[in-house]
């Protein structure tokens, strides 16, 4: 596919190379170098993708998506020169769908972006798909909507992605592994933890108790399960 990306970077010379390598790929890219300008670009042309770095001037990265997070569903690869697992834990809090760690190489940078692009295209395009449903909890993968009990749930791509795979098949018990494949593909740069921290924001959204979840239980030295909403933590 044939894509518009926005990219957030204020070393121009970075910029330079990543406008390169997507432009090289078929795809349009428009370059900012500050958060501000990125807000306003994503919001003026709708892109189909965010390539985000989070130190830059005027407003940080952190600041951008949480902002875009209220307004939509965009995907956003964050780029971050934080090594720790807070900073970058606190990306995918924040809505961030996958992020990359400075230095890092533009071929696993394109990598990336192939994916969420895929992902996206899959999210956008019409489907057959039933519903999925499972106790209050109703999962639509053609329109990428989530309610439950009547109450509309905002997901970014991402924890969509895994709820919808744990929504196909509720009770089967799927490891980090199984759920980081259904998102990010092949990727072994991505952390497991990556999944915990989706599963996380699911419960928030979902569970009357996020402390004593009762669709989205960890199976311990496993992974995680969906169940109806009648089961327990265990």
């Amino acid at each position: 596919m044939c894509a518009y990306v926005v990219v957030a970077e204020d070393d121009k010379r970075q910029a330079h190379v990543i406008r390169h390598y997507l432009e090289h790929e078929g795809h349009t890219a428009v370059v900012v170098h500050d958060g501000r300008a990125a807000l306003d670009e994503v919001r003026r042309r709708r892109p189909d993708l965010l390539v985000l770095d989070v130190m830059m001037p005027v407003m940080d990265g952190l600041d951008v998506c949480r902002i875009l997070r209220r307004e939509s569903e965009l995907a956003v690869l964050m780029l971050t020169a934080r090594t720790t697992e807070e900073d970058l834990l606190l990306g995918l809090e924040l809505g961030a769908d996958d992020y990359l760690t400075k230095p890092y190489s533009p071929r696993e940078l394109m990598a990336r972006i192939r994916t969420l692009l895929r992902r996206a295209q899959r999210t956008a395009a019409p489907a057959d798909d039933p519903v999925l449903r499972i106790g209050a909890l109703a999962v639509d993968p053609a329109r990428h909507t989530v309610d439950i009990g009547g109450r509309q749930v905002d997901c970014t791509p991402g924890e969509f992605e895994i709820l919808a795979s744990m929504a196909a098949a509720p009770d089967r018990v799927f490891s980090r592994r199984q759920l980081l494949t259904r998102t990010h593909g092949s990727d072994n740069y991505i952390s497991e933890r990556t999944v915990d921290m989706h599963i996380l924001n699911l419960r928030k959204k979902l569970e009357a108790d996020p402390g004593r979840p009762a669709y989205l239980l960890t199976v311990f030295g496993v992974g995680y399960k969906l169940t109806d909403g009648t089961g327990h933590a265990h």
